[in-house]
């Protein structure tokens, strides 16, 4: 049976071996790791979300002028879902949501 002692080493030893394999860690370049090159990800990714941003505005502004003008955004945001899709998966979701519907008796 180990004594209290003996486990505290044990936890030492197991953290120093754990310290000693951090300070063997490789370096970023040893690595292939470019600094710049992360950094121009980085500074790309922040431009497009930030015409992501802007877009998202537009978007909203067009919504927004459609509904001033009467027509439902809901319905147009739907309308244009729907457009995305391909002709024969939106007869098949269509044809879907009518039997669900019909068989709760919303038809």
């Amino acid at each position: 049976m180990e004594t209290e002692s003996s486990q505290i080493d044990g936890q030492e030893k197991k953290g120093r071996a754990r310290r000693g394999q951090q300070e063997e860690a490789f370096t970023p370049k040893e690595m292939g790791v470019s600094a710049e090159e992360i950094l121009r990800f980085i500074e790309r990714i922040e431009r497009l979300e930030e015409e992501k941003s802007s877009l998202s505005d537009d978007i909203k502004d067009v919504l927004a002028e459609a509904k001033g003008r009467g027509y439902s955004a809901k319905a147009l945001r739907a309308i244009i879902k729907l457009r995305k899709l391909d002709p024969e998966e939106r007869r098949a979701s269509e044809a879907i949501q009518d039997l669900y519907m019909n068989a709760i008796g919303m038809i």
